[in-house]
């Protein structure tokens, strides 16, 4: 290319036309149509086949998926998706999704965490209320719990996938390796009374079991075993919900959660088996003892009497657990086990989320063809729509109001069963008519018809329990006792429960009144009010507290002087919620006291047209506080008295006055405030009034302020720096000079945010509809208030700066402390939520710190684990490594994935495809935990001049074409934008980068697919394109 250059300048040729090589990389770019598009009709038909990604209608079989344990979840989701749909969550006022939620997760929390990057808070929040939170979020039926609820739905685009962003967040804590630890601020075991150390007993390893154990585990309690009848941990979770729903390793990973706090588990020991009952527990001091272990028989239909699966009928119970035994890796020690082995027809019995299981299931057993036949009709389906919805994706059919009449046999081989018309009468039951019948030919059948629990000795063993007419336990559905007081129960086995979920809840309740009872053995009081601990790990431990100017800060994170600062009250909350400072709304002697205009705060334009929550960027034209002098000093002292350990600052305003800035300081270190902020840098009304941005573009000024201040006032204050200036550094250095203690970086940026057709602005006042220059502030300021602290903290080392303009997460708190401010005030993140994303912000900061003491995260992006290759957030087999190319995923290469991949998996038995993950040892911190003084300025550095760069070390863009999507979006940029360096095959849309790439990253920066595009280090040297060589004359 270079010398082609040199030769087209030497020739004389036109060298502000494309030579042809890049002519041909631009075959494919954009051009603005002159004419109508014509195409014949079928040319297209024939072209969206290959350009297909959705199943086609006309297919009556998949391909095969014989041996395929793969997640098949519509729900999975990777880190891009899951912050965009965090992003659409609105985070409601008295969620209904929560209250929609058998646990009541948190959802709004856990999902703001996930907004914010704060993945370890959200699988807090998460934990503390579901203690399998990750086996739920795979496989809670959300349309019919929380997302029922969710608001969204009155909007086009739909409900939030809640179980999506829960299974998501609480991975990536499993990848953290983190032990449970109790919740610190309870008394260690040894501290606690004897009551703590009782013998509780917990029969089944089973959702309701693990939760209640949890739940008491928390609580404080010593001596908890749950007994196992089989020789695997989970109960159903484990034997009866298929890999590709719910694998093992999550299961496995949610009760070493709860191992961490000392729950024991003994398997191959059940209710009812080798002499363990009720009776026998408590003769073997057991104080309590919690029933949990599900229904173990399934319930049978006469017409299947005597028959077994080697005749080719399997009950759910038979079939389910077989599958899991020979799918899951590290259930069991069965590697030598193969999966049951199918063929031909299958015909399924039932239409529950079971039902739909084995069905699924079967076609990775071999069956050819899988009919789910059912009773009712579709309106009447008891599973989930997103369990069904696998089964249509899947090509299973469906034969609706039909009922299994006879089984036919050909020696003792099932070939076929007989069905019977089923319909509804107008009194809503269900009748037979036996006029209507069909045969249809199968080779197994499979019922799904529910469960019982049958076992006379288990039923025997609960005794003394008083049972109802359906043979259950008689249930509290409060408190979840027995008839026995001693003996709780919940699960399937109350008869109530349903889901997952819901076991969950029984435990989680059972926990609660299991803990009143046993307190009241010993005599000893329990609050009437429910106070569960929460989940906890190591992180929860870490200081982030921090000093600055002789003030001790319990966290970096305060509230600018602003609207959540409009009263006193506020303030108030705001400590209540757990903020460690924050600044008074500015106010003045009374002689200059205001009143605001409105309309006056309005949502940004920055981020395109997103409307609610999430704005980045907002303007207001709002002034400072509208109350009094008197008010604000009252309150400095009543929060003071309130809240000690709380850091109270006075946001102060004056006019070029030696007097009144004498005077208005002086009160407000009587009133008993921190520290001061000199607001000289209000963007708009106030500098027309000799105030604000008036005082603060001048270092004069601003130099002399700091002086009558510090002459008044013995406590520390901080000049609020204005970033509309043209350096800020100067003001700085004035503010030093004058005697400052430190600056607050920044105020907002004066703007204009935009006019509507008619040439009207908005805000906009009165009938004139005139509008003025406001702040903007928010995201859209966070670089200009980065390079303002950066800039500061690098040309005055060691002078206090405090941070604001665009903090709305732990991150960017962390991106601001590295550059130089040890605390940050926050403002427009409140605008979009409310007082409580502190929490958030608390708990993501301690696990950022946390994270960077464990050498296993160090590739950790902060909480963002690497990204692993993937298409809709599945892991994907890197073709190159089984076939030798790469292939798009769409149309013919799509379906050659498929069969390869299908090919593969049939050539691997299913516990042979992958090892059981490791869960524990747990990661421990190899170095201390590094705390937020210790991050302080640690960017700086790196932060330096143009000239201090060097052009030597240059990188290149590489595209993980397993990755991709093939929209184009890099090839587009680099045509248009760039340095047409990327090709983009016409036929497979993958995008190739040339040895002509500059290195300058607008691909990666468009590219919508985390780490798809990264950037390595160039491997040749890097030859500028000079256009005409620095050698020749430009030809006249």
């Amino acid at each position: 290319r270079h010398l082609l250059e040199a030769t087209n300048a030497m020739d004389g040729k036109v060298l502000s036309k494309e030579p042809p090589d890049i002519e041909n990389v631009l075959a494919l770019n954009p051009r603005i149509p002159r004419h109508a598009s014509l195409m014949p009709t079928t040319a297209t038909q024939k072209a969206r086949q290959h350009w297909k990604r959705n199943q086609t209608k006309g297919c009556t079989t998949c391909g095969s998926l014989k041996n395929n344990f793969d997640d098949v979840k519509h729900t999975t989701m990777s880190e891009r998706a899951a912050l965009r749909e965090a992003g659409r969550c609105l985070k409601c006022a008295d969620a209904p999704c929560q209250k929609s939620c058998p646990t009541q997760l948190d959802i709004k929390t856990f999902i703001g965490n996930i907004s914010t990057r704060n993945y370890y808070g959200a699988a807090r929040a998460i934990f503390s209320d579901n203690p399998l939170g990750l086996t739920c979020g795979m496989v809670c039926p959300t349309s019919d719990l929380c997302v029922g609820g969710c608001n969204l739905y009155a909007s086009e685009e739909g409900p939030i996938n809640i179980g999506g962003l829960q299974q998501f967040a609480t991975e990536v804590f499993k990848n953290m390796r983190l032990p449970q630890v109790q919740d610190p601020s309870l008394p260690l075991s040894e501290e606690l009374p004897d009551s703590y150390h009782a013998k509780v007993a917990l029969c089944g390893c089973g959702p309701a079991s693990i939760s209640c154990a949890t739940f008491l585990a928390r609580l404080g309690y010593t001596n908890l075993t749950i007994f196992e009848k089989y020789d695997y941990i989970g109960g159903l979770s484990s034997s009866e919900i298929p890999q590709f729903r719910l694998p093992y390793d999550v299961v496995s990973f949610e009760v070493e959660l709860m191992k961490d706090l000392g729950v024991k588990i003994e398997l191959g020991k059940g209710l009812g088996d080798n002499g363990v009952t009720c009776r026998s527990l408590k003769q073997e001091g057991y104080e309590a003892v919690f029933l949990g272990i599900g229904l173990p028989e399934p319930k049978r239909f006469p017409a299947f009497e005597g028959l077994t699966s080697s005749h080719g009928y399997y009950t759910s119970k038979d079939f389910l657990p077989l599958v899991s035994r020979t799918s899951k890796p590290g259930m069991c020690d069965c590697s030598s086990n193969s999966l049951p082995s199918l063929s031909g027809n299958v015909i399924v019995l039932g239409c529950g989320d079971t039902a739909f299981d084995c069905a699924t299931s079967a076609l990775r057993c071999g069956a050819k063809r899988v009919y789910v036949v059912f009773r009712k009709g579709f309106t009447n389906i008891r599973a989930v729509p997103e369990e069904m919805q696998v089964a249509v994706d899947e090509k299973c059919e469906f034969m609706p109001f039909v009922s299994p009449k006879k089984v036919i046999m050909k020696g003792d081989k099932i070939v076929g069963l007989e069905l019977v018309r089923t319909e509804q009468n107008d009194d809503g039951t269900w009748v037979e008519d036996e006029d209507q019948t069909i045969k249809l030919k199968c080779s197994y059948i499979m019922s799904a018809f529910g469960s019982e629990l049958g076992q006379t000795a288990v039923a025997a063993a609960m005794a003394p329990v008083k049972m109802d007419r359906w043979g259950l336990p008689e249930v509290d559905p409060v408190t979840m006792q027995t008839s026995e007081k001693w003996i709780f129960c919940g699960g399937d086995l109350d008869g109530v429960t349903h889901t997952t979920v819901e076991a969950v809840n029984d435990g989680k309740q059972a926990a609660w009144y299991m803990h009143k009872y046993l307190q009241s053995l010993h005599g000893l009081f329990v609050p009437k009010e429910p106070c569960l601990p929460k989940f906890f790990t190591p992180i929860d431990s870490v200081d982030i507290s921090v000093e600055m100017a002789g003030l001790k800060f319990e966290n970096p994170y305060g509230l600018a002087s602003a609207t959540p600062t409009t009263s006193a009250a506020m303030m108030r909350r705001a400590f209540e919620a757990g903020w460690s400072f924050a600044l008074t709304k500015t106010y003045v002697l009374d002689k200059d006291i205001i009143t605001n205009v409105s309309p006056r705060i309005v949502r940004g334009t920055t981020s395109g047209h997103i409307f609610g929550p999430g704005q980045g960027a907002f303007l207001n034209i709002e002034l400072i506080s509208e109350k009094t002098c008197a008010y604000w000093c009252q309150c400095i002292t009543e929060l003071k008295r309130d809240f000690p350990t709380k850091i109270v600052i006075a946001s102060i305003m004056c006019g070029y006055s030696k007097e009144d800035w004498t005077l208005l300081a002086q009160k407000s270190e009587e009133a008993g405030a921190d520290a001061l902020e000199l607001n000289l840098s209000c963007p708009h009304g106030m500098g027309e009034r000799g105030m604000g941005l008036a005082c603060g573009q001048d270092e004069e000024l601003v130099r002399n302020i700091c002086r009558w201040v510090r002459a008044a006032v013995k406590i520390p204050f901080f000049a609020k720096m204005t970033p509309n200036i043209t350096s800020i550094v100067g003001i700085a250095k004035a503010a030093k000079e004058g005697g400052a203690t430190g600056v607050t970086a920044t105020n907002t940026v004066s703007g204009l945010m935009g006019v509507n057709t008619k040439g009207v602005a908005w805000p906009n006042i009165g009938k004139d509809q005139r509008t003025t220059y406001g702040g903007v502030s928010g995201n859209a300021i966070r670089p200009i208030a980065l390079r303002a602290v950066s800039a500061i903290s690098n040309a005055l080392p060691g002078f206090p700066v405090m941070a604001a303009g665009g903090i709305d997460a732990a991150d960017v708190a962390l991106q601001f402390i590295q550059c130089g401010a040890p605390v940050v005030q926050v403002c427009s993140a409140i605008h979009n939520q409310d007082f409580t994303i502190v929490d958030d912000y608390i708990t993501g900061l301690k696990a950022l710190l946390y994270l960077q003491s464990i050498d296993e995260l160090q590739d950790w992006d902060g909480q963002s684990c690497p990204t692993v290759r993937h298409q809709k957030g599945k892991p994907v087999p890197k073709l190159m490594d089984l076939i030798g190319k790469h292939l798009p995923s769409f149309g013919p290469y799509m379906k050659e994935r498929e069969s390869i991949v299908a090919q593969h998996k049939e050539e691997v038995a299913p516990l042979d495809q992958s090892k059981p993950e490791v869960h524990r040892p747990v990661f421990q911190p190899k170095k201390p935990v590094p705390t937020v003084q210790d991050m302080v300025g640690i960017a700086l550095p790196r932060i330096t001049s143009y000239n201090d760069l060097d052009n030597k070390q240059q990188a290149v863009a590489i595209i993980d074409e397993e990755m991709c999507i093939n929209c184009g979006k890099c090839y587009m940029t680099c045509n248009d934008s760039g340095y047409q360096a990327i090709t983009f095959d016409p036929e497979t849309h993958l995008p190739h980068v040339t040895d002509d790439c500059t290195g300058c990253t607008l691909c990666v920066s468009v590219c919508p697919i985390i780490d798809c595009i990264t950037m390595i280090p160039r491997p040749t040297p890097y030859l500028p394109r000079r256009g005409i060589p620095l050698a020749v004359e430009a030809v006249s």
